[in-house]
């Protein structure tokens, strides 16, 4: 028991790791929480320092995820808790950890990216749809946060679908997939109330859907 403890444990201070923080303190010498949406997370560090850095984050993030359920989720005593419910925990521990980092006052990001690394490890192929759906949001709209929430969704809708049709499903994958999406929303709250208003921030230059039919538009005008 002690070990499959440790090993949440050690998952969630993987996932507080404060990738935007840290790269925009060392490489920028300021803070994204004080710029930009005041974010630690990729979106922000996107908007703040670039694209480049954006990326960095991003990647980081999804590997602390990833770690956390591949690699972490190994220390833990399988005759204790069984090895997919270890990997589950360690994943979502990992969120946890990077949506209230104990390195930054309990504030982090929202959690997308490392979700992302950890389904990307215990279900590959709902990750591949959650991915598919997020671009396929993000060109047609230009909005993170709109595909963000799309992605879970779309995530959590394989798995329960899945399951009702007969597809052999753990009841860890299956308990995660019901939790991810109101979750996921949950730390979009502020975004929504944004979207509601309807001053979501946009990037227009991968708003490729978009732009294109503004532009037939326009022209058949």
């Amino acid at each position: 028991m002690l070990m499959s403890l440790a090993a949440i444990a050690l998952s969630y201070l993987l996932g507080s790791f404060p990738s935007a923080i840290v790269i925009g303190r060392v490489c920028f010498g300021r803070d994204p929480r004080k710029e930009g949406s005041g974010n630690s997370g990729g979106t922000n560090a996107f908007r703040v320092f670039g694209w480049k850095a954006g990326l960095a984050v991003a990647l980081l993030d999804v590997s602390k995820g990833a770690a956390a359920a591949g690699l972490v989720s190994h220390l833990a005593d399988t005759a204790f808790l069984p090895a997919d419910g270890a990997v589950l925990l360690c994943g979502l521990a990992a969120v946890v950890g990077h949506v209230w980092t104990i390195f930054a006052g309990f504030k982090g990001g929202k959690g997308v990216a490392t979700a992302a690394g950890a389904v990307l490890v215990f279900a590959p192929p709902a990750f591949g749809v959650a991915l598919a759906a997020f671009a396929l949001v993000l060109i047609s709209t230009g909005i993170v946060s709109l595909s963000s929430m799309a992605a879970a969704a779309s995530f959590s809708a394989t798995i329960i679908v899945s399951a009702l049709l007969g597809v052999p499903t753990s009841g860890w994958l299956l308990g995660f997939a019901i939790f991810a999406t109101p979750f996921i929303v949950f730390t979009h709250r502020t975004n929504i109330g944004r979207l509601i208003r309807g001053d979501e921030k946009r990037f227009e230059k991968v708003a490729l859907l978009r732009n294109l039919f503004r532009g037939r538009g326009r022209s058949g005008s």
